[in-house]
């Protein structure tokens, strides 16, 4: 299990904690994970992203002195540097919350099917949340601390994707999207949200 590990070792590498929350794994990226540098958060069983999220958030904020979180996907997906200048542009530009999006510049490439998939799940969250995103479900994000104690997701699936931008978006707190690139690798493609989940969580979304 060598991804979480690189992914670890480059965020440490710029960041002072790194947390990572094991949503009931069988494998050894545990273990990878802490001999990377993490602190490793757990559930004893599997909850969802949703619940892994909540879990990260919850324990970041147990820490008085964190006034800035990262939520960043542990399959290689998201790059660093990104992360670094969102959490720069947030202190300069006294930003609450920065969003992340692969659809500010041409850098990457999804593919035309999850590209229209994608897109209509930015329809759907711009309609239901009031808010003008350009990437709805993006999971690289950058939360202050003000921002970060106003999330409560009751989601634990991937719907969390669109619950956490409704409630980011009613405390009025300053925000912004910032262009990232999204490395689709054979592993954060075998790992991540299939097409057919997507499709399920529009529909869910919708109907609700």
């Amino acid at each position: 299990m060598t991804v979480i590990g690189d992914v670890v070792r480059e965020l440490a590498a710029h960041f002072h904690h790194v947390v990572c929350v094991d949503d009931g794994s069988r494998d050894d990226s545990v273990a990878a994970a802490v001999a990377a540098g993490a602190t490793v958060v757990r559930h004893p069983v599997n909850l969802g992203q949703g619940a892994a999220l909540q879990t990260g958030i919850e324990f970041a904020l147990s820490h008085p002195q964190a006034e800035y979180l990262v939520t960043f996907d542990a399959d290689g997906q998201h790059r660093v540097e990104d992360a670094v200048a969102m959490v720069r542009r947030a202190h300069d530009e006294n930003l609450a919350i920065v969003f992340g999006s692969r659809f500010l510049d041409d850098r990457t490439r999804p593919g035309w099917a999850k590209k229209i998939v994608l897109k209509t799940a930015v329809w759907v969250t711009n309609m239901t949340t009031g808010t003008r995103l350009t990437d709805a479900h993006n999971g690289l994000r950058v939360l202050r601390r003000d921002a970060a104690a106003r999330v409560d997701l009751q989601q634990d699936r991937m719907a969390h994707a669109t619950e956490i931008v409704l409630q980011l978006n009613r405390t009025g707190l300053p925000h912004a999207e910032h262009p990232v690139e999204l490395r689709y690798t054979d592993y954060s493609k075998a790992k991540g949200q299939s097409l057919l989940n997507a499709v399920n969580i529009l529909v869910d979304l919708v109907v609700k």
